[in-house]
């Protein structure tokens, strides 16, 4: 039996998703745990700023709607093949790592797996959301490597 209660699974929504969402799946089967899915949007305000003169609070709705679809999906393949567990999830706005931690403190998770594409040099210096998660969260992290077809 698994000792953690509350798992948070941080999804992107890429293709490569479905690594994480397998080895969630692998680890927890037939487990009495719970298992949030999170999808993490940063606002478009932050990408466009001021560089576009039009108003993108639909744009981000429309974003959202087609995420919270997606999530609905994976749910249903989470629980078909996890039928013991309870599974739920968000799509919320904002910095993903720091949502991710917020959201782990608020909801007593003690897991949070992300997946993690091994990036090195700028690429690592310039951004890793599985880097940022690990760093300041208050419950363990399970890092899963993003294989990719090379």
């Amino acid at each position: 039996m698994s000792s953690y209660q509350h798992i948070l699974v941080g999804l992107d929504l890429s293709p490569e998703s479905q690594q994480v969402i397998d080895k969630v799946k692998a680890l927890f089967a037939g487990q009495d745990t719970r298992i949030t899915l999170i999808h993490i949007q940063e606002p478009l305000s932050f990408a466009y700023g001021g560089d576009i003169p039009m108003d993108l609070g639909d744009v981000q709705l429309k974003m959202e709607e087609q995420a919270s679809e997606r999530l609905k999906a994976v749910v249903a393949d989470l629980t078909a093949s996890l039928p013991t567990n309870a599974i739920d999830y968000h799509v919320l706005i904002g910095q993903p790592a720091h949502e991710m931690h917020r959201f782990a403190r608020e909801n007593d998770v003690d897991l949070a797996v992300v997946g993690s594409h091994g990036r090195h040099g700028l690429a690592l210096v310039f951004g890793s959301t599985a880097n940022g998660v690990l760093h300041g969260a208050c419950c363990d992290v399970l890092a899963v490597r993003i294989k990719t077809d090379k």
